[in-house]
């Protein structure tokens, strides 16, 4: 049997070799599509890659160990997270900068500097609202 490879995974694939079923993970990348075949849709994909199993024409991607590819999740998904970190500390940053506050203390983002952050209080409602927002509080407290 054959199916496109995607985002969910390589479970199904190490379920149908443990069944003793001959499965091959197509490359989405290297599929190559008919001509004018614009819309996707399932029967038609089921039947390109029957065809394609059949001529022995696609590019079959191979499946990890489970730590393999949990290794594989761990970067991408750490640098999302870094970077979804330092997206929110800039804005901080700037919103606090709108406000006439600067930090001078030292270095950023550490103890001194998030006890300083924690200190600031607004008359404005909204402004104090956004200071005491869980997510504000999150990057605030992060090291």
């Amino acid at each position: 049997m054959a199916y496109e490879a995607g985002p969910t995974g390589f479970d199904l694939a190490r379920a149908l070799w443990a069944a003793g079923i001959r499965r091959e993970g197509l490359a989405p990348s290297r599929l190559r599509r008919p001509a004018g075949e614009r819309v996707k849709t399932d029967a038609r994909d089921a039947l390109h890659l029957a065809k394609l199993l059949r001529l022995d024409e696609f590019t079959a991607v191979r499946v990890p160990s489970p730590a393999e590819e949990a290794a594989r999740d761990l970067v991408p998904t750490r640098e999302d997270v870094r970077g979804d970190l330092m997206r929110a500390r800039h804005r901080v940053s700037k919103l606090l900068l709108r406000q006439g506050l600067v930090w001078s203390g030292g270095v950023t983002w550490r103890p001194a500097h998030h006890a300083w952050l924690g200190a600031q209080r607004f008359d404005d409602v909204a402004l104090q609202a956004t200071a005491t927002d869980r997510a504000f509080e999150s990057v605030r407290r992060t090291q």
